[in-house]
């Protein structure tokens, strides 16, 4: 931002300079021309007034009477009809500057001067002109200089505040900047911060009650479960089974959601090794995209790891095979992979199917909002649990459909005593 309001006040100031600069150099120019070219034609005149009174009077053509009229470096030619030309001065040779006058008795009268003083003057006005050019130039610049650092920190310091209100931090910021329109933006920032963090801690206390209220269905619902685990067929006891892990892990992704309202900072995220837990996940699904006659790819890199909360992540890479399995077509693609910025990793989820049109794209992660018959909640609560563990899930391609889930390379000094794989190095 300081670089462009600095070349923009530069660009302001030379484009001035030269739209004045250019015109005064011509200007001054003409005006020494004129300083040294109408005496010269004063003198021309005067000198054509005494010979036409010698001509009168019929007495013969004498430059003795009109020699100082001629400057010292000039020369005087006078040429009349039916007589001898007649010079009066120094030679001159290379540039000059000449006037010439009519004489009334069908004669002229020209005077001239070496070119030579009337240039060095022009040279000297011209290099005054373009000095006056370069400091206007440099004042400017220091000018701009001044104003850009003087703008700048206060958008900086505007930007970080936005940052971090995007972070969660919602507390008001007391500094102002004594400009107008940034202390506007200061207060609507602060206005916004406490709405927020109000809508916050309202949605916080709806998902902890809501929280609250599921689980103790889920307990109800866990423990009627359980004696059917037990049952004497195996295909009910298989069912059992299966549902009470579903009912497990949803009991896991309601205690993750609880956390998250309890804190305003991300909760529980650690690293995890995509390389068996994409596996895990795409063996769930491939069987419900089986059951429609469509297949899983899947692709992992041997070592990836990522830092998220292990419930979100699988909750949201669900979302998304989700959305697939109901609205896409063809093979769906599950893969990750390092991201393009050092230190991310991106999961993606794609189809064959014929994407997202162009009126739905912009609100495909609103709350609420749906194309396809569906509640319209999924892709909003991913994009709020990507979010919760510094993340971010965007829909990077409209035709095929592709979501990209962006997530955070752990560090090992970030988590202790956790166990890290080596990654393969070529040999």
């Amino acid at each position: 931002m300081r670089r462009r309001i600095l070349l923009a006040i530069l660009l302001a100031v030379m484009v001035t300079a030269a739209v004045l600069g250019i015109p005064l150099g011509f200007t001054a120019r003409s005006v020494v021309e004129s300083a040294y070219v109408d005496p010269l034609a004063e003198r021309a005149r005067d000198v054509a007034a005494v010979l036409d009174n010698e001509l009168a009077n019929g007495q013969p053509i004498d430059l003795d009477q009109v020699r100082a009229a001629v400057p010292s470096d000039g020369l005087l030619i006078v040429r009349v009809t039916g007589q001898q030309e007649k010079r009066y001065g120094s030679t001159l040779v290379g540039d000059t500057i000449s006037q010439e006058v009519a004489m009334a008795r069908d004669g002229k009268v020209t005077l001239a001067a070496p070119a030579g003083p009337m240039r060095s003057r022009q040279t000297q006005v011209t290099l005054l002109v373009v000095l006056l050019v370069v400091l206007s130039i440099a004042t400017g610049a220091v000018v701009a200089t001044v104003t850009a650092r003087r703008l700048a920190r206060p958008l900086r310091h505007v930007a970080d505040r936005a940052a971090k209100l995007g972070g969660g931090d919602f507390r008001p910021d007391p500094s102002r900047y004594g400009v107008g329109e940034l202390d506007m933006v200061a207060e609507a920032l602060d206005s916004s911060g406490s709405a927020l963090a109000q809508l916050v801690q309202r949605e916080r206390q709806l998902v902890g009650d809501v929280s609250h209220q599921l689980r103790s269905r889920l307990t109800a619902l866990q423990l009627r479960l359980e004696p059917l685990t037990m049952h004497p067929d195996p295909d009910v006891a298989d069912e059992s089974k299966a549902a009470q892990e579903q009912a497990d892990r949803l009991a896991d992704a309601l205690n993750e959601l609880l956390a998250a309202a309890r804190a305003a900072r991300e909760v529980g995220a650690e690293p995890v090794d995509l390389t068996t837990t994409l596996p895990q996940v795409a063996e769930e699904w491939r069987q419900l995209l089986r059951a429609e006659g469509r297949n899983l790819r899947l692709r992992v890199p041997d070592v990836l790891m990522a830092r998220a909360t292990p419930g979100r992540l699988r909750e949201v890479i669900g979302v998304l095979l989700d959305n697939a399995l109901r609205h896409g077509a063809g093979t769906v693609t599950l893969g990750a992979r390092r991201g393009d910025a050092e230190g991310t990793v991106v999961v993606e989820v794609s189809d064959t199917g014929s994407g997202v049109p162009d009126e739905l794209a912009p609100h495909v992660f609103e709350r609420g909002f749906s194309g396809g018959g569906s509640t319209g909640v999924g892709l909003a609560l991913a994009r709020a649990l990507v979010e919760a563990d510094g993340g971010r899930l965007e829909l990077s391609s409209k035709r095929p459909a592709v979501f990209s889930l962006f997530l955070k390379v752990p560090k090992p000094e970030d988590v202790g005593e956790v166990r890290w794989p080596a990654e393969r190095v070529p040999r």
